[in-house]
């Protein structure tokens, strides 16, 4: 048993080691950290320096990060978000993963002399990209919840549903004598459907109050295992029923996105997505056959570029089909362009089917990793297809994590962030502009400032973009839905920070009553106020009459927000609105 323990940790230090090394060169040329693992596992497993043995049993527990992965994502989508995101998922999802099986399965079939049942059992799997590579590019760049990102995640968890019908498929093929134990195709399409609804069910009946009662207490190693336990819990539901654990992790952060709790969640449970997701590509690098490879190597560079053009091409053509403009269309072709993990599921399921050999899928599972290797390099590359693009979803705008910590962030850099960034840096006040306006980022850098491309209102791109070290957070845009809601787990996440927001009218200060803010500016008001005063001045009123109608008119704003803020009705004050018939000096006075 010690010798067990004493292996374990000592293969842990050597991928971790490996990793940091890998990692850190590659960041630094540029290459992204995903090669960097990849290239890590490969040195270190048993076809590279053979330091480190049992690549199969070290994917088992790395898979995790994938399962910690898509649950995180369901904690950022709400139901009814996904319900919105329906035609993509269901529409460009379909469209990617029937055409692109159905042409990768054709070129196999055709130049490899694989029968047309091993072609299909090995051209369907590579149809399926990364998750678990291209969520956290997404993540990290802070565009997850674009247009981009949205059309990128939905078709990948079209992929993660379409495990189920795929391994049917291969299960119908099989060569191999039936598995008595094994469910039949349809009755796993029926688990599917009953798994998704225990678990919405479970969480809203047991997750959500469990997280209530942890909550109160106030014990963060309790969220901790709280929020393990979900995931875990969620996953094992799924692989119990010979379904995707990565999908029922899916559907339990979905579960938990409405929660108020779901940033402690979210914080609390990413370190080890991270550490396990790196792990994972690790791995992955490990179970690389350098032997197949060298004895086919032009055979398995062409197989993999085969792949990245025919889905890179085909999913750009779908995309244009479903009117996204050019550009993006291709950067989200080549962004899925490579293999994914699954793959090397769906190629073990072909094995025990008898319908490839454990040659055959060590082959193609070097086609997949050389895939997922090519996909840094595209993404440099779309990033310079698209420096002369416009619009939203360009790849050349960069994050707010690139940028060095600043005492203020100044989110939203249209007319009124603008006004309030310059008055700061009038006193030397480092500054971080966010926007996600891309438009907007070319105008003002032809002016010298450096605005980053996000959603400032997210938790995680703020943390990013350095919110727990500054000392003021500005809210400029004018979104009227930026509410409770949205500004409650940003002011306990930065208590050191003066919060200030831009209340889009009435409706809106009155909804942000009660939050604990540094500050609110009701938009138009100031400037309204300030023309009403050159008004009375251009009619002849003397400037002390001017202040005190100014004064007035504050005093009584004020109190017409507080019994609206109380009542919840707009009507409520408006006896105290000045009119023809209440000037100043009248005998009208307004109610206290």
């Amino acid at each position: 048993m010690e010798h067990g323990a004493t292996a374990f940790v000592r293969d842990g230090v050597v991928m971790l080691g490996a990793a940091l090394a890998c990692v850190l060169l590659f960041r630094r040329l540029g290459l992204g950290a995903v090669l960097g693992y990849l290239v890590a596992g490969a040195a270190i497993g048993p076809q590279g320096l053979g330091l480190v043995g049992g690549a199969e049993s070290k994917m088992v527990i790395a898979e995790l990060g994938i399962v910690l992965l898509l649950f995180l994502v369901g904690l950022e989508l709400h139901p009814s978000r996904l319900w919105r995101l329906r035609r993509d998922i269901f529409g460009l999802g379909t469209a990617q993963v029937v055409a692109c099986g159905m042409l990768l399965t054709a070129v196999i079939f055709a130049f490899t002399g694989f029968s047309m049942a091993a072609a299909i059992a090995l051209g369907l799997p590579l149809a399926l990209s990364s998750t678990a590579q291209v969520l956290p590019m997404l993540q990290s760049s802070g565009r997850l919840n674009t247009p981009f990102g949205e059309r990128s995640f939905s078709i990948l968890l079209f992929q993660d549903l379409s495990i189920v019908p795929l391994i049917t498929i291969i299960a119908a093929l099989s060569r191999a004598p039936a598995d008595p134990g094994a469910p039949p195709g349809w009755l796993l399409g029926i688990y599917t459907v009953l798994a998704i609804v225990g678990l919405v069910l479970a969480g809203r009946y047991i997750i959500n109050p469990l997280f209530r009662l942890i909550g109160g207490l106030g014990e963060r190693e309790l969220f901790i295992a709280a929020g393990l336990f979900t995931v875990l819990a969620a996953a094992a539901v799924m692989a119990s029923l010979h379904l995707s654990t990565a999908l029922g992790a899916f559907v339990a952060g979905v579960m938990l996105a409405d929660s108020p709790y779901r940033h402690e969640i979210e914080a609390d449970v990413d370190p080890f997505r991270t550490i396990l997701l790196g792990l994972f590509f690790v791995a992955v690098g490990m179970m690389l056959d350098l032997q197949v490879v060298a004895a086919r190597p032009f055979f398995v560079i062409a197989l993999a570029a085969s792949v990245v053009i025919v889905k890179a091409g085909t999913i750009s053509l779908i995309a244009r089909a479903f009117g996204v403009d050019w550009r993006p269309a291709f950067a989200l072709g080549l962004l899925l362009s490579q293999g994914g993990e699954f793959a090397f599921v769906l190629f073990a399921q072909a094995t025990q089917a008898q319908l490839i050999d454990p040659a055959a899928a060590s082959l193609f599972g070097a086609v997949v990793t050389l895939s997922m290797a090519t996909t840094p390099f595209l993404m440099m590359f779309a990033r310079r297809f698209n420096a002369k693009g416009a619009g939203p979803d360009r790849d050349d705008l960069e994050p707010p994590s690139a940028a060095m910590p600043a005492a203020a962030i100044v989110v939203g850099y249209g007319r009124f962030g603008q006004t309030v960034a310059q008055m700061l840096m009038a006193k030397a006040v480092t500054v971080t502009l966010i926007d996600r306006d891309a438009e907007m980022i070319d105008v003002s850098a032809r002016f010298g400032a450096k605005v980053y491309y996000g959603d400032g209102t997210r938790l995680d791109l703020l943390r990013l973009a350095g919110a727990a070290d500054a000392r003021a957070i500005f809210f400029c845009t004018d979104d009227r839905t930026l509410g409770p809601a949205e500004l409650e787990p940003i002011l306990k996440a930065f208590r050191q920070a003066a919060i200030f927001v831009r209340a889009y009218d009435r409706r809106h200060l009155i909804a942000l009553d009660g939050l604990d803010l540094a500050g609110t500016t009701r938009e138009l008001f100031e400037s309204a106020v300030v023309m009403g005063r050159q008004g009375l001045e251009a009619v002849g009123i003397n400037p002390a009459e001017i202040a005190e109608v100014e004064a007035e008119y504050r005093e009584r704003d004020r109190l017409r927000l507080e019994r609206q803020s109380r009542s919840g009705d707009l009507s409520e004050g408006k006896e105290i609105m000045f009119r023809p018939n209440n000037a100043i000096g009248s005998d009208v006075e307004p109610a206290a």
